[in-house]
């Protein structure tokens, strides 16, 4: 039984190496169904449930000094990639579709804990807003709005299910509907013949980034938690409440100084989407340490729940769709951006056409830069209708 600090880092790690190199190496079919990161963290939890470890005192300050520094530091690596000025070369209809995406997103939130308030759990309005985060740009969002608003650990239980079966549902939905895109665009009136040649476009310009090298993840590295460790300085001198504690100002301040770095020179330097994932990984593993299987008795109704957010914004999707004359790529990407990020919209927009794989990525890279601020607004929401 694991009592100390070290022992319990090198674990967490050593589990999350063997299960990514499962996905890598194995090629099983159970990733095809459950990503390597949700695994991780139902892998990690059962560990917990059989007591691995020992909740002592080193193990409790080791967790919040890792936890509490990596978080920063791994937003502003995954947003160097957001580059502000080739996100707007996507145009005000993909920018448009992605807003409806949002929006639609949120009002499924509402609907969904509206419904089914009478019968979850008191605090469910932090699992939905975990979730949000994570269908806003992705599961480093969530991560970030579980800190921010301090959601237990032992909730991201239910908000990592509800991510992993509703999104796998969601994903092959729109995988399916690709056949059918010349009959949707024909039905609502769109013409997508501009998208292949803004692919091309943004293809060369992502073949600009610096090749990986050693020089540049170690600048990587200290810059990351420098700005880590400023922007929780920072924090504490700004005013504070119940919503907007030290660790949320902290994370918008890091988002910031993210998507600033991403329009310099920083953002062509290879290595930082490695980076941001290692670090992802190790905090998804921390989060699952303070988990319980036993405290997922609910799991069931929060997966309806997730169902119900996906219904409305599906069906928001596609009347806006009709009205705007939105493509059926627009809309699927869109919605990918959000609910999948940068791990399934490229995929989406892959299988339509090779050259539209960048607009996939900067969508998704839009996600990362609003996620959080999203998460954050439906949990605000939702606390009010409590």
């Amino acid at each position: 039984m694991i009592s100390d600090g070290f022992n319990f880092i090198a674990v967490l790690l050593a589990i999350a190496a063997l299960i990514k190199a499962a996905e890598h190496y194995g090629q099983w079919r159970l990733f095809r169904l459950l990503p390597a990161v949700v695994l991780l963290y139902f892998v990690v939890m059962l560990c917990s449930t059989f007591g691995l470890w020992q909740q002592t005192a080193e193990i409790n300050s080791t967790f919040r000094v890792v936890r509490n520094n990596l978080l920063p530091a791994m937003i502003f690596l995954m947003l160097l990639k957001s580059d502000l000025r080739s996100i707007v070369q996507l145009g005000p209809r993909m920018l448009g579709a992605f807003l409806v995406a949002v929006l639609s997103i949120i009002c499924g939130f509402v609907v969904s804990f509206l419904l089914l308030q009478s019968v979850l759990d008191d605090d469910a309005w932090k699992t939905f807003a975990a979730l949000a985060g994570s269908w806003m740009g992705g599961t480093a969002n969530m991560a970030a709005v579980q800190a921010a608003l301090a959601i237990p650990d032992s909730r991201m239980g239910y908000t990592l299910l509800m991510d992993s079966i509703d999104y796998a549902l969601w994903v092959m939905l729109l995988l399916a509907l690709v056949p059918h895109a010349g009959r949707f665009n024909r039905w609502v009136g769109a013409d997508g013949s501009q998208l292949q040649q803004l692919g091309e476009q943004l293809e060369q310009q992502q073949q600009q980034q610096s090749p990986l090298h050693h020089t540049g993840l170690l600048v990587l590295l200290a810059l990351s938690l420098v700005v880590s460790s400023g922007s929780q300085a920072l924090a504490q001198w700004l005013p504070q409440s119940a919503f907007f504690s030290a660790t949320t100002w902290s994370i918008l301040l890091v988002t910031v100084a993210g998507v600033v770095a991403a329009m310099t020179r920083l953002g062509r330097l290879g290595g930082s989407v490695e980076l941001s994932q290692l670090m992802l990984y190790l905090i998804i593993a921390l989060i699952a340490s303070r988990a319980d299987f036993a405290e997922m008795a609910k799991a069931p109704l929060y997966v309806l729940a997730g169902l119900i957010v996906l219904l409305v914004h599906g069906a928001v999707m596609v009347l806006l769709a009709r009205l705007f004359k939105l493509d059926l790529f627009t809309c699927g990407v869109a919605s990918l951006a959000n609910i999948g990020g940068v791990a399934s919209a490229p995929i989406l927009a892959a299988a339509y056409s090779r050259a539209l794989i960048p607009v996939g990525v900067l969508m998704a890279m839009l996600g990362y830069i609003v996620g959080t601020a999203g998460g954050l607004l439906v949990g605000k929401i939702l606390s009010l209708l409590v």
